[in-house]
């Protein structure tokens, strides 16, 4: 349990988060310029581009978006992608609202704008709820920044290349996520879900209409990761 005064950051501790987030921050310019090479090849203008990075901010979504993009927009299979990809963000808030609880309504939705697996990861490593609200703002601001940074490079180089392909660039967020799932984990059921969830979206590209094979993954992979045993700690 934290006191109000224990959950207000000052501008020290802004800045903390910042500089402990920076290093970390500099692979999303990749990303970004990936990004932004890819937009450009779908057809967004650079403004267009430049402001769906600022405004959403949040990577895999703008990449699924990508898919869709076109003379007509399909808004309610975008909308339910969007919602799927980044569902995780309801629990991500659910655990940290205990170094939130206290502040005023405003002050705790706005700390909250910038929340992405990175910052939300390493605020939660400890410290105080001023200290990882902090994190939370001041790495929020390292990682956007260096977000619209990489943007903003794909946007001015991503006309002269015209087959990104070429540089890797189309691969970069699938070997992102690849790396995300094998990481650390030494427990080979975890490929069960991935499993599932990649040939649902395959089976979906083939055979549903187009646009919801994102959702058919994320059912068939969700569905089986409940079904799962638990696993005992020491098993």
């Amino acid at each position: 349990m934290t006191d109000g005064q224990d959950s207000r950051p000052t501008l020290r501790h802004l800045v903390g988060g910042f500089r402990r987030m920076a290093p970390l921050s500099l692979f999303v310019i990749v990303f970004g310029l990936a990004f932004g090479v890819a937009a450009l090849q779908q057809g967004l203008s650079a403004a267009e581009t430049l402001l769906m990075s600022g405004l959403v901010f949040a990577g895999a979504a703008q990449f699924a978006t990508l898919e869709l993009w076109g003379d007509t927009i399909p808004l309610l299979p975008l909308l339910a992608i969007t919602l799927a990809i980044n569902a995780r963000h309801l629990l991500m808030g659910a655990a940290f609202y205990p170094h939130l609880r206290h502040l005023p309504t405003g002050r705790r939705y706005a700390s909250l704008v910038l929340l992405s697996d990175a910052n939300w990861a390493m605020a939660m490593t400890g410290g105080s709820s001023a200290a990882r609200l902090g994190i939370l703002v001041g790495g929020g601001l390292a990682l956007w920044s260096t977000w619209m940074i990489g943007t903003g490079l794909g946007v001015v180089f991503g006309s002269g290349i015209s087959e990104p392909e070429r540089f890797g660039l189309d691969a970069i967020m699938g070997c992102f996520l690849l790396a995300m799932l094998v990481g650390d984990k030494h427990d080979p059921s975890v490929l069960l879900p991935w499993g599932a969830a990649a040939l649902a979206a395959l089976a979906a590209m083939a055979w549903l209409p187009p646009h919801t094979h994102v959702l058919a993954g994320a059912v068939a992979g969700g569905v089986v990761g409940l079904l799962l045993p638990q696993r005992q700690e020491g098993a």
